[in-house]
């Protein structure tokens, strides 16, 4: 079996039946939903049109948030239906940004991601799903798609349908007859600053703003202009807002500390042949362990259920790059401790093996979050090309930057404080182009334009202009280049750790405060 949904447009009354069904079935809290509906309206009084959009999973063929799952809690069955095991999930929330239709949320109550499953308990049992049988207008349809006499097969077959999305290459399995595409596309009906509902006030469900100015979402302004009064947003759900805070620009931070300053560290010793005194290199080995072991801290603060984080290792879903990542920490971690053991021993042989080891697996370190980004196929300013350099570049600038602090307290030589110099300013001035590129370049989308949008211009532009570019960024380049005075270039290297922290932020920010439904 192959089991789908069609919702046929022309017949929905915008009754939320399906709505009250599902959360009743289900026994959904209040504050999310797994199936809510839209209205958008069109045109201008007294020619217009209001369409009712019903909003849900679509039951991919290719669903990416099974693949970004650690934990396997997310499954595709073999009939198709995309399900769900709460009892697995750690709440890592990987799965809200790589669903692209904005169909999970985290349930207030388990703190674990939820969504519509078909109602599989029901088609078990030989029920349709319940939004199906209370829909007054059999506006929902569902059923087997390749059942060539279902009723559904006969009306994708026969009607002209549209899916939302398609060009993510998920193979979406909920077609809408008769959907307008003012409806079906978040960007051309931007976020109201007010309509029913949209002040939702805090203390139900799991965030706390609603509408447009809740945290976390923003549609620019020259977007709503170019929609224009003919097409608007007039009734919908509370946002869901950013479901990735400050704990994960916290945690690519330390990361980035953590990696750096060991793949600086070794480019210092074994490509450029320094000889580096025992207080730096043990000064280097503590740095790399204690923002490694923040990292972990990091990643374990965001998870919703903490208390289950150990799955990621005992029940790994090797797909997932949350996984990859977290077995390269371990990894890197354990090359670290041998390479400080043998060391300790005078095991030069150990020691040697230990420290290219350590350099492979830190530079994975550094760079795995770019294909963990990219994997969240929901955020599209992510699927940038210039990520895995960008992450590069952040690694090396913070791990310089430590080493560089690291020099004025264990008494390194002019030359290679010096080389140290060189390295940052090379480093500074190829991560201001990558930003740039970034975010003037060309973009794969028009949501992941709107995210660049919101850095250059938007609500992030002074953290991005006055955090990252200018303190974090140009002022190390310049200090780094021209002062010779100490505490001078040990303020570029401080400016240089905040200029990480500021990008990371605005970067992990700006594409979750585009709607995605």
């Amino acid at each position: 079996m192959n089991y789908g949904f069609v919702i046929d447009a022309r017949k929905c009354i915008g009754c939320h039946a399906c709505t009250v069904a599902c959360k009743s079935e289900n026994e959904v809290p209040l504050g999310v939903n797994r199936t809510w509906v839209k209205y958008v309206e069109k045109g201008t009084f007294p020619d217009t049109r209001r369409y009712f959009t019903v909003l849900r999973c679509n039951h991919c063929a290719e669903p990416p948030c099974v693949d970004i799952c650690p934990v396997e809690a997310l499954q595709k069955r073999p009939d198709g239906i995309v399900d769900f095991d709460g009892r697995r999930c750690i709440g890592c929330k990987a799965c809200a940004q790589a669903c692209p239709y904005n169909a999970l949320y985290i349930d207030p109550d388990t703190h674990t991601s939820a969504k519509c499953n078909y109602c599989a308990h029901r088609k078990e049992v030989g029920l349709q799903p319940a939004c199906v049988t209370v829909c007054p207008q059999q506006a929902i349809v569902s059923g087997d798609l390749d059942d060539p006499s279902s009723r559904i097969a006969a009306l994708v077959a026969g009607e002209q349908t549209v899916v939302r999305k398609p060009e993510k290459g998920t193979s979406p399995k909920l077609y809408y007859i008769n959907g307008d595409g003012a409806s079906l596309d978040p960007l051309q009906a931007p976020l109201q600053d007010a309509y029913h509902w949209s002040a939702q006030s805090r203390g139900v469900g799991h965030f706390a703003g609603k509408g447009k100015g809740a945290p976390g979402i923003e549609t620019p302004a020259h977007a709503a202009q170019k929609a224009g009064p003919k097409v608007r947003r007039v009734y919908d759900i509370p946002s869901k807002g950013a479901v990735w805070g400050w704990e994960v620009p916290a945690y690519v931070t330390a990361k980035a500390v953590s990696s750096g300053a060991f793949l600086v560290f070794f480019a210092l010793l074994a490509i450029f042949g320094q000889q580096l005194p025992d207080s730096l290199q043990w000064g280097a080995l503590a740095v790399s362990l204690v923002f490694l072991a923040l990292t972990g801290g990091f990643l374990i603060k965001d998870l919703d259920r903490p208390d289950r984080f150990s799955s990621v290792m005992l029940r790994p879903q090797f797909g997932s790059w949350l996984v990859r990542g977290g077995l390269t920490i371990t990894g890197y971690g354990a090359f670290l401790a041998l390479w400080g053991g043998a060391k300790f021993l005078q095991l030069p042989l150990i020691e040697t093996v230990a420290l290219w080891g350590g350099a492979l697996f830190a530079l994975v370190t550094a760079i795995y979050t770019a294909f963990l980004f990219g994997a969240a196929k929901g955020r599209d300013f992510w699927q940038s090309p210039m990520l895995l350099l960008h992450m590069l570049l952040n690694s090396l600038l913070a791990g310089g930057s430590a080493l560089l602090l690291l020099g004025f307290g264990t008494g390194v030589s002019p030359e290679l404080s010096g080389l140290l110099r060189q390295m940052l300013v090379v480093g500074f001035g190829l991560h201001i182009a990558v930003m740039l590129i970034e975010l003037y370049g060309k973009h794969p989308s028009v949501a992941a334009e709107r995210a660049a949008e919101i850095i250059r211009e938007g609500s992030l532009k002074n953290q991005f202009w006055a955090g990252s570019f200018i303190a974090g960024n140009l002022l190390p380049l310049i200090l780094t280049m021209t002062a010779s005075d100490p505490a001078m270039l040990a303020l570029a290297a401080l400016l240089g750790l905040s200029g990480v922290f500021y990008t990371e932020k605005v970067w992990v920010q700006a594409p979750q405060r585009i709607p995605l439904s």
